[in-house]
């Protein structure tokens, strides 16, 4: 093992006045759940989406159940969702009893595949059950293809929830990522590219909607003089405190943003000539670099986890990426619509996860870390 100190997939990067913002909230004693921070960060981040109303939450998962409720999902509903994603974004679904349908990614953006979504509106037109919403991954700070994806959901009449978790700073044709939908969610995870340590964000045009999300999450309190509830709620809250880290947080995103698309480059230059290409990065949007993705070449003689075990010699870390929701044991019954019509088993979503990599691609990585993890991956390669 080497003795160099390690080195994260992305973690925390505290560059501003976060101390700051945090010590005066501990100084005003607004360290409860409620506090004068967590409006600020909801107008600073509805600021920062283009979007005019904001409701800060607990996590990004809890923002996603929350727009499932709020859209009255139910048993015996079905929800599209991204197959490509991490589990938060659809297991708010089976909260509400209802039905996941997966769809699969288009190989230009990774994300979810406007074809797909074509045949999965067209079987549930068939069946006489559409889909009661959509939700559409932004996978790994890149922005799907929302020109053709929302234009599906408008002529089946079917609201649009965009899972912006993973790119915060990202635009879609101008347009910030989480203001494409009818509501955006964000998580600000401790790996996100801001953090509030754990925390999460709905954003929307919709004022009556965000209102009522913010009174779900807070146990569906009445305004009473005394505890009143006339139907279920949760403690989803985002506390003051954690509001205040992020409101220092949103102040660097631009900052953030700019060196991790400056680390995405140093790989895709590094990778030149190996059979190693970084994540396609379409021409619609400009991504935020959340993370830095790799992905073998078909047929090259090494695995994703040789990569990963090389790397980990070294005391560094990287990760596979998601596994997609419909090979995970949970949802493996699910249906599922592929990219390609033929099927036959295979899937865009399968062929990434069988060979991509993420790589370190935190914003306080150093060039010189950068060029270690460089110099151990292409040693791997044989070279001309």
């Amino acid at each position: 093992m080497s003795t160099n100190s390690r080195i994260y997939l992305s973690p925390p990067h505290l560059a501003g006045r976060e101390a700051e913002y945090v010590m005066d909230a501990i100084r005003s004693n607004w360290i409860a759940p409620a506090g004068p921070d967590i409006a600020a960060f909801e107008t600073e981040l509805a600021a920062q989406t283009g979007t005019a109303y904001a409701a800060g939450v607990s996590s990004g998962t809890a923002a996603m159940h929350l727009c499932l409720r709020f859209l009255n999902v139910a048993q015996g509903d079905v929800v599209f969702c991204s197959d490509l994603t991490f589990a938060g974004s659809c297991n708010p679904i089976l909260y509400q009893n209802a039905e996941p349908v997966f769809i699969d990614s288009e190989p230009g953006t990774w994300n979810m595949s406007p074809a797909a979504l074509g045949r999965a509106f067209e079987a549930a037109q068939r069946s006489g059950q559409l889909p009661k919403a959509v939700i559409i991954v932004d996978l790994y700070g890149q922005a799907a293809s929302y020109d053709e994806l929302l234009e599906i959901c408008r002529h089946y009449g079917t609201p649009v929830i965009e899972d912006a978790a993973e790119a915060l700073g990202a635009s879609y044709r101008g347009r910030p990522c989480g203001s494409l939908g009818r509501f955006g969610c964000f998580s600000f995870n401790g790996n996100k590219i801001i953090t509030t340590s754990g925390g999460g964000m709905i954003v929307s045009d919709d004022r009556a909607a965000i209102e009522r999300m913010k009174f779900l999450a807070t146990q569906a309190k009445l305004p009473l003089p005394y505890y009143e509830h006339e139907e279920l709620g949760y403690n989803y809250r985002l506390s003051n405190i954690c509001a205040a880290l992020g409101r220092g947080q949103l102040e660097g995103l631009a900052a953030k943003v700019h060196r991790r698309a400056e680390i995405f480059s140093a790989y895709r230059e590094a990778f030149l000539g190996l059979p190693l290409t970084m994540l396609p990065v379409s021409a619609q949007g400009a991504p935020n670099y959340w993370l830095s993705v790799a992905l073998l070449d078909e047929g090259a003689h090494f695995r994703p986890t040789d990569i990963i075990d090389a790397l980990e010699r070294e005391n560094i870390e990287s990760r596979r990426v998601w596994k997609p929701m419909h090979l995970q044991p949970l949802y493996r019954q699910r249906r599922f619509f592929a990219h390609d019509a033929r099927g036959g088993g295979d899937s865009v979503s399968a062929a990434v996860f069988d060979r991509g990599i993420c790589l370190p691609s935190g914003s306080g990585m150093t060039p010189e870390q950068q060029q270690r993890i460089i110099d151990i991956v292409r040693a791997l390669f044989p070279q001309p």
